[in-house]
């Protein structure tokens, strides 16, 4: 869970400073793909979390 919250973290701050600053629309993008890593990430984990139960 702290890596998840470490590579959201990031990816908000790469965002804003993408929109923010002139010329570095590229950390913007960088942000928004280190995001939906991230949400990846975390949907990998709960998938695993989950389980059938036996019938």
């Amino acid at each position: 869970m702290a890596l998840f919250l470490l590579l959201l973290i990031v990816a908000i701050v790469l965002g804003i400073i993408g929109v923010v600053a002139k010329g570095l629309f590229y950390l913007l993008v960088i942000g928004v793909v280190v995001l939906v890593a991230d949400l990846v990430l975390l949907g990998l984990r709960l998938g695993r979390r989950r389980r059938r139960l036996p019938r």
